[in-house]
């Protein structure tokens, strides 16, 4: 019976959104929120039980299951599976989409097509992170383009359509770099084995074996299209737009979900697959993560609207991911992991925030709003206030969790410690701190303007404080920041024989590439 859990679990997981999505269809408009709350609930019980039968000691995939579709002219094969990085990014997942879902309340326009599309946008996501078959993996990646699309042109702000379709293009753009890439390697490997498939696990064996400059060329092609998906500098630019102009509840998904479908491909497919190439180019992917932190929290401090100020806080935030995975130390790696899982959950929270004030205020503009609103909305202004010492790393709050691991990890690891690259490490790694002092800076002063100093008269007794649904969904949130925070076990320990053996392989690589014993490679 177990076995038979197992066997099903993922695929029911996968199926269960899109039958949602299908079933909205032939329902009243009323329902359809029926639906989807009914369905969002489901998955976040199915993925909790997943968890529950998940053994994290047992090193590899675990609830795998294969099928084949057909063998030529290419070997298509139906293949999910789950370790301990995915397992963390589907509950993640199902979590925030069941709050997003519950804070789509106020969506009133073709709520049927509405709630269909963001089952839809689940299923893709749901698909890329438990995909085991590139091929597969590449199909769901895609599919996330049609529903993210008209979720904000149709529901969007005023410029809707131009952050639409920037979106769309930047996105597409990132997918044709990886499809060539995705073809390039396959291609490659046919020509040393001509029963090459598209199974990542077999990938991952096989590539490194590749001539280091066809490692290059293919890891170019997959690390361009998580980077814009990431997103990083310079390829940033259509996240303020798109955030600005969606609306709440898809704020909360395009932070909290899809930016991690870039840190996930990094993690699997550009570290999993080319351990080479990041032995070789690491200090320069660190660079780009610290210049993404700093840059982008400076970029915070001239911002006057709210939207803005989280979605470049968020730019900044991603960086750290770059840094930890970068760096070859088995503890930053770890911060990188936890930094996808907490940046996710504190993200939606404080879009779920200032879609809340937007609601009451009608507007974003932090010299529109002009502070004071303490007095008027004391329960939302604790909210905030936490949302906003979670996002700036207080110690016992998950923040502080990730990019403690990330900075210790990262000024102690291997890659930092060697010479080999000219000692930037740690002046690399020194530069990044900078951003934890801007974090703190612009955090503090977005809570001051909106909530301190005189009211002004026009906002006097017309603002409502939280309902019992915005209760609900920010205590939710907020629950898991502090339970992260306080207990990261909680999540460490689902991934952390992942992690160490992706950074071991990596760190086995670099020993090679820069004649460093093995055994002389750090534990940390």
């Amino acid at each position: 019976m177990h076995f038979d859990f197992e066997q099903i679990s993922l695929t029911l997981l996968l199926l269960l959104p899109l039958i949602a999505s299908l079933l909205i269809a032939f329902v009243s408009e009323k329902a359809s929120r029926n639906i989807a709350i009914t369905a969002s609930v489901i998955m976040f019980a199915l993925s909790l039980l997943i968890w529950l039968n998940f053994y994290p000691a047992h090193f590899g995939m675990q609830f795998e299951y294969k099928m084949i579709w057909f063998n030529a002219p290419l070997p298509v094969q139906y293949h999910v599976g789950l370790d301990g990085i995915n397992l963390s990014l589907i509950i993640l997942t199902t979590f925030i989409i069941l709050m997003s879902v519950l804070a789509s309340a106020s969506i009133t326009t073709r709520p049927k097509l509405y709630y269909s599309l963001v089952m839809l946008l689940t299923m893709s996501l749901l698909g890329v992170f438990l995909s085991l078959d590139l091929l597969q993996f590449f199909v769901f990646y895609e599919l996330e383009l049609i529903p993210m699309y008209f979720l904000i042109a149709i529901w969007g702000g005023p410029n809707r359509n131009y952050a639409a379709m920037k979106f769309l293009l930047y996105t597409f753009l990132g997918g044709v770099f990886m499809l060539a890439g995705l073809i390039y390697i396959y291609t490659q490997l046919m020509v040393f084995d001509p029963s090459t498939s598209f199974d990542m696990l077999s990938l991952a064996r096989h590539c490194p074996l590749l001539p280091k400059l066809i490692q290059t060329f293919a890891f170019l092609g997959f690390f361009i299209a998580f980077i814009i998906k990431l997103p990083s500098f310079p390829v940033h630019t259509w996240l303020p737009d798109a955030h600005v102009e969606a609306p709440t509840p898809i704020s909360m998904i395009l932070a909290g979900l899809l930016l991690k479908m870039g840190s996930y491909g990094l993690v699997r497919i550009c570290l999993g697959f080319f351990p080479d190439v990041i032995a070789e180019y690491g200090n320069w992917i660190m660079l780009l993560g610290a210049f993404n932190i700093v840059w982008a929290a400076v970029a915070c401090l001239v911002q006057k609207d709210m939207k803005r100020i989280i979605a470049f806080s968020s730019v900044s935030h991603m960086g750290f991911i770059l840094l930890g995975i970068a760096c070859i130390s088995s503890l930053a790696l770890q911060g990188a992991v936890f930094q996808m899982i907490s940046h996710g959950v504190i993200s939606a929270l404080l879009f779920f925030l200032v879609g809340a004030i937007y609601e009451r205020c009608h507007t974003r503009d932090l010299i529109e709003i002009g502070g004071g609103l303490a007095k008027q909305i004391p329960v939302l202004f604790y909210f905030w206030m936490f949302a906003c010492l979670a996002n700036l790393g207080l110690p016992g709050l998950s923040g502080f969790v990730a990019e403690t691991a990330i900075y210790y990890g990262s000024f102690t690891s291997l890659l930092v410690s060697s010479v080999v690259h000219g000692g930037l490490g740690k002046p690399i790694v020194i530069f990044a701190t900078l951003g934890v002092v801007l974090t703190a800076g612009y955090m503090l002063w977005l809570l001051k303007r909106l909530f301190f100093g005189p009211e002004l008269q026009k906002w006097a007794g017309h603002l409502k404080d939280a309902r019992p649904n915005e209760k609900l969904i920010a205590w939710s949130l907020s629950v898991v920041v502090l339970a992260l925070g306080v207990c990261p076990l909680l999540l460490t320990e689902q991934y952390n024989s992942t992690t160490e053996a992706l950074n071991r392989r990596t760190a086995m690589h670099f020993g090679t590439f820069t004649g460093i014993p093995f055994d002389a490679i750090p534990k940390h």
